[in-house]
């Protein structure tokens, strides 16, 4: 029986260490988003302008409020502003700093407001209602936005330490009685003053609030295409430094119908200490990996080339399609349509080196009769291995790729391994990757890969650079503003850090790709 319990509780402290210790296990990202100093005052250029568009359809709550005032000695007069609207304002000392640690902290002085309202007031003596601007001035402002990751990898934000308060305000009644409302404007001045620095922080909160409950309805699993999903969820807690915030997303990619996380895992990477620019991207080796893994899985990397495709990638080549039709010819097959497979036999190999970025794909070449009376029979199977350069581009919101064939190893037959035949398979296999595969793949790649990014936010002044193990991308950003379509204030769309689905139509092809380059036999 003591035997029993003894094996029982070491069963116990093995799970519980087992549970430790994969918890304990660190999750590197596949992909950094680091925004700079500069980001920050470019933020305040593109907030104010956002704002400006914003709270011209923002519904202000109404400011009610019920006074003794002894000029007109009555006991009490309640009076409330209605269709509150901010019609104007400015906010000339604003400023945005990182606190290490926690958030972002604002700052604003000096600022000026003018708003519209209708009014209402009752009192024992009489009730009436009119209009009236109010001219606030010495709006201040303080507080720390700090971020953080929910447990679903959603970013979070909290106001902390909220400071706000209008330092003075001038009001001025219009309608039938104006002159005699003006004539006691002044002491009404003051209370009005005072319920509305009360209300200040709990607005600003509650809008803090609501944009929190949009960030945990952020889709952080999003479908590519048909074969994949992109994870973008963070990893950990957003981190902050004095000079700049860097996020840390998840970046691995899915097969479909199976969201288990490949077969390796991530390595860390360090973002370079710069700030020229606004944004950095760092895209991890892991990040290409695990899409080079996904899509393999999903089988996205085996291709069918039939006569009438194969026809329509090489007439525009007619000694590539010279060197195809003579090879067929000698194989007896003429007459007869064929077809070729290219199958991966692996997930192509993913190599980021300074200044280099390559894809090896190991794959079997198969060429096949394809007649209509008979089941397909095989003329020839080889395997090879194609070395490719990875071409780069960022269109729009978009990472853009293109293959170019650098030069393949052939693993031929024993029966015909002269000379000869391995030339001729090697034009024939060159023809085919240049002129039929490769063109497909990069019409895939068009689509290109999604970059995290604010809505109506461009990128400009991008540039990219191949280091060891991840692709660095610089870039500024530019606000566009729309006079077709407002953001509601709550809405997600203003702050869309990590980007839903994308707009607009494909990428056209870029200039900027590299050409196919003549096949190069080790």
């Amino acid at each position: 029986m003591m035997c029993t319990k003894m094996v029982q509780v070491l069963w116990g402290c093995f799970l519980l260490w087992n549970l430790y210790i994969s918890s304990a296990q660190t999750i590197y990202p596949g992909i950094k988003a680091r925004a700079t100093q500069r980001a920050l005052d470019y933020g305040i250029q593109a907030g104010v302008e956002m704002i400006e568009q914003m709270v011209k359809e923002r519904n202000i709550p109404d400011l009610k409020g019920s006074e003794s005032p002894e000029f007109l000695k009555i006991d009490y007069m309640n009076y409330k502003l209605i269709n509150i609207k901010i019609n104007a304002f400015s906010l000339p000392n604003t400023s945005l700093a990182f606190v290490p640690g926690v958030g972002i902290r604002a700052l604003i002085k000096h600022g000026t407001a003018n708003i519209s309202t209708d009014w209402e007031i009752k009192s024992p003596l009489f009730q009436d209602t009119g209009g009236a601007n109010l001219l606030l001035s010495g709006v201040y402002f303080t507080g720390i936005v700090v971020l953080a990751r929910n447990d679903f990898g959603h970013p979070i934000l909290k106001l902390q330490d909220c400071n706000a308060q209008v330092s003075h305000n001038d009001i001025s009644f219009s309608g039938e009685l104006s002159v005699l409302y003006n004539s006691f404007a002044e002491p009404m001045e003051k209370p009005i003053l005072k319920n509305l620095n009360k209300m200040l922080c709990p607005i600003i909160t509650s809008e803090v609030e609501a944009l929190n409950a949009n960030l945990s309805t952020l889709e952080v699993l999003r479908s590519i295409d048909n074969y994949t999903l992109l994870d973008y969820s963070l990893v950990s807690s957003p981190e902050i430094t004095e000079n700049y915030i860097d996020l840390n997303l998840k970046g691995v990619f899915y097969p479909l119908e199976n969201l288990t996380d490949p077969p390796f895992s991530s390595v860390p990477f360090v973002l370079p200490e710069h700030s020229d620019s606004m944004i950095y991207v760092g895209i991890s080796e892991y990040f290409f990996k695990s899409a080079s893994y996904a899509y393999f899985t999903a089988g996205a990397f085996n291709v069918t080339l039939t006569t009438k495709k194969i026809f329509n990638n090489l007439i525009r080549n007619s000694q590539g399609l010279g060197n195809m039709l003579s090879w067929i010819a000698e194989l007896y097959i003429l007459s007869q349509p064929f077809m070729v497979q290219v199958l991966a036999r692996e997930p192509p190999v993913v190599n980021l080196l300074p200044g280099n970025f390559t894809l090896d794909i190991p794959a079997s070449f198969v060429i096949l009769t394809q007649s209509k009376n008979s089941t397909a029979e095989t003329i020839i199977s080889m395997d090879f291995v194609a070395s490719t350069n990875v071409a780069l581009a960022i269109l729009g919101q978009r990472l853009i790729c293109s293959l170019s064939l650098n030069r393949f190893r052939l693993s031929l037959p024993e029966s015909i391994r002269s000379n000869i035949e391995v030339l001729r398979f090697e034009n024939i296999l060159s023809s085919i990757l240049h002129f039929g595969v490769l063109p497909l793949a990069n019409a895939k790649l068009q689509q290109g890969f999604p970059l995290p990014n604010p809505h109506k936010i461009s990128l400009v002044n991008s540039d990219i650079e191949v280091l060891e193990g991840f692709l660095l991308i610089s870039t500024d950003l530019k606000y566009k503003t729309s006079l077709k379509q407002q953001p509601s204030f709550h809405g997600w769309e203003v702050l869309n850090l990590i980007s839903g689905q994308w707009r607009g139509k494909p990428a056209p092809w870029l200039p900027v790709w590299s050409p196919l380059q003549e096949v190069n036999r080790p």
